[in-house]
């Protein structure tokens, strides 16, 4: 049994999943390619090894080469995503993220899904991020998905919105029954679009984990802090042994 550990003992964005995913093993040109189906052009994805407390790891940054000025609805995500030549797994995976995100937007806004207006998550760069993640789950195809407590972080962001307070209102709903820790950090460690990937992949929610581990990933994120801002995410296999009669 393949699993998929995640320990988001620093939370969890977009780009650092996609760093994990890389880094435990999706080839570069592999996900370029695949991201290229989407038919948008105005992005760069950035690969780059760096060090945090010593730890090597993956940095990836979604880099725009012409400004995103597209204010997208669930609609426009989804006419992007299908239109696309990508599998039926990868679009699947991807609008269900993209639901997510909706579905937590329109309660906060006291409004439907598919009226939501969406700001950052409708960008191409988180465009990327989901649709790369769902990418990667389907190139792994792992046969269970775990996740640790979530770190949430603390402070206040600006968005489209105006200053709003971490954890984003957002994050809070798409987490709802979903184990969290809040204020380990000083900044947002999890977003929106990090909380939605896992709240549709993850299979089961726990710190006690049997595993055999194979290979460990370390995904680096953008905020400089005391305590080290990255995403570790672990593939193996069931560790479990049949007993002796």
């Amino acid at each position: 049994m393949k699993i998929l550990y995640y320990d988001c003992f620093s939370g969890i964005s977009g780009d650092m999943n996609l760093a994990a995913m890389l880094e435990l093993g999706v080839p570069e040109e592999f996900l370029k390619e695949s991201l290229k189906k989407l038919k948008i052009s105005n992005f760069e994805l950035i690969v780059e090894k760096s060090k945090i407390n010593s730890i090597g790891g993956t940095k990836v940054t979604v880099n725009l080469t012409k400004e995103d000025k597209a204010h997208r609805h669930l609609s426009d995500i989804k006419e992007i995503i299908n239109s696309s030549g990508l599998n039926l797994n990868v679009k699947q995976i991807s609008i269900s993220i993209f639901e997510k995100i909706a579905i937590a937007e329109a309660h906060i806004h006291q409004t439907t899904p598919e009226k939501i207006h969406f700001h950052e998550v409708g960008a191409v760069d988180s465009i990327v991020d989901i649709v790369g993640a769902a990418i990667c789950i389907d190139f792994f195809k792992p046969d269970k998905v775990i996740c640790s407590t979530i770190e949430l972080g603390k402070g206040f962001v600006k968005c489209a919105h105006g200053i709003i307070p971490v954890p984003a209102p957002a994050t809070l709903e798409i987490l709802k029954n979903i184990p969290v820790s809040i204020g380990n950090q000083n900044f947002e460690t999890t977003t929106p679009t990090g909380a939605a990937i896992l709240a549709t992949i993850v299979d089961e929610f726990s710190d006690n984990v049997n595993i055999n581990i194979n290979k460990t990933a370390y995904a680096l994120g953008h905020k400089k802090s005391k305590k080290p801002n990255m995403l570790r995410v672990m593939l193996g296999s069931d560790s479990k042994k049949k007993a002796h009669l």
